[in-house]
């Protein structure tokens, strides 16, 4: 049986006393504000001795005017993050930035143990923990750390909008990322073997070409026949396009082609084409005319699909598998051929500058970091070079 008495908290809200099964409580209420519909907002304390519940409500009717209080501390981080991503970052977000943001969401935060907890009680502890997990499970190091670059942020402007009053993203220790410099590349007789048994396939062009001048695969398909200078053999490079799936607010996803600029000022280039490849791409061009027909929209792609639209990246990479299985090369990624340019390149004794210019890398670290394992040669080639000064 439960009795209940009702006295005032000096002015600072309700103290109710009640008896269950014979032992004494006391719960405490504070009215805090109205909600969305103009109800009362209440907060409850509770314990077994007053005291410690008239202490309780002291202490937080003082931090709740001082604005040091969430505004509301029953949200969990999952729905807080829901809420930062969806509302306050939906607008200023590039839809592949959405979509991998959303993918961080869908994966790491909703359901998870840090997910379903209270934004007010998350501790760096909470998180340690978490990424402890993932990295046991399996997870790489740089998973962890695009997750808690991504963390970071959303707990930023919960810190912002009150919901928290510091962002433990920032006490946690991040695990050790292994860098690798292992870039995958074609050896001179597997890229023979590929350019020999690319005769009459549909994609002997896009390859080609793309063997010829290191251009990313968005930059690849991206292409339009004005970029193309047949007068001087080059093609400027100075958009991408990606497949995304547009993400709403709904969780559908949906998705969609998305043409954009580069990243950086150091994409947009003009690169010299091999003359050799050049011809070849004005017979594809002549071919392409002929091929079109009252389905064929002309959009001046210059590696179109049937219908003139942009070549989808799934059936590329699909057909691109396939290539490489029936010519029996060990498969690597479509980014290969790019690598594989760049290391031509030096092997030809291209100055690392000239290259760096030509993959569109805006540091020029950035292209020795990548290229490492050509250096070696090139050391001894270097020396060889002063080698006749020493014959005495």
């Amino acid at each position: 049986m439960t009795r209940k008495s009702r006295t005032k908290a000096n002015g600072e809200g309700t103290i109710f006393k009640e008896i269950k099964n014979g032992k004494t409580y006391y719960r405490g209420m504070l009215t805090i504000g109205y909600d969305e519909d103009g109800k009362l907002k209440r907060k409850s304390f509770t314990s077994t001795k007053k005291q410690i519940v008239i202490d309780k409500m002291a202490d937080y009717k003082s931090q709740y005017n001082a604005g040091i209080l969430p505004q509301n501390d029953k949200i969990t981080l999952q729905q807080w993050f829901y809420t930062w991503l969806f509302d306050f970052r939906i607008n200023d977000l590039k839809p592949s930035s959405l979509e991998r943001y959303e993918g961080i969401y869908r994966n790491y935060i909703e359901g998870s143990p840090i997910g379903q907890k209270k934004l007010s009680n998350l501790r760096a502890a909470d998180i340690q923990n978490y990424y402890n997990a993932l990295i046991a499970s399996g997870k790489t190091g740089n998973v962890v750390k695009s997750l808690n670059k991504c963390l970071k942020a959303c707990i930023n402007e919960a810190v912002k909008q009150s919901y928290i009053m510091k962002n433990y993203c920032n006490s946690v220790t991040l695990p050790r990322i292994q860098k690798s410099n292992d870039i995958t590349v074609f050896t001179k007789e597997e890229q023979n073997i590929l350019l020999n048994s690319l005769k009459n396939n549909e994609l002997e062009m896009l390859i080609t070409f793309d063997l010829g001048t290191g251009l990313r695969q968005g930059e690849l398909l991206a292409l339009e026949w004005s970029d193309i200078n047949f007068k001087d053999n080059t093609v400027s490079v100075d958009k991408s396009i990606k497949l995304v799936y547009i993400v709403g607010k709904d969780k559908k996803r949906k998705s969609s082609i998305l043409k954009q600029t580069p990243k950086t000022k150091s994409s947009i280039r003009t690169i010299p084409v091999p003359s050799i490849i050049m011809e070849n791409l004005k017979t594809y061009k002549d071919n392409q005319q002929k091929i079109k027909n009252e389905l064929y929209e002309d959009k001046n792609i210059v590696f179109a699909n049937t219908t003139g639209s942009y070549l989808d990246s799934r059936y590329l990479s699909k057909r691109y598998a396939k290539l490489l299985k029936d010519a029996n090369i060990p498969h690597k990624k479509f980014h290969a051929l790019r690598h594989t340019y760049a290391t031509r390149l030096f092997e030809a004794d291209i100055p690392i500058k000239t290259v760096q210019v030509l993959m569109g890398h805006s540091d020029i670290k950035t292209t020795m970091n990548i290229y490492t394992h050509v250096m070696p040669e090139q050391k001894i080639k270097a020396v060889e070079k002063i080698n006749n000064l020493f014959k005495l």
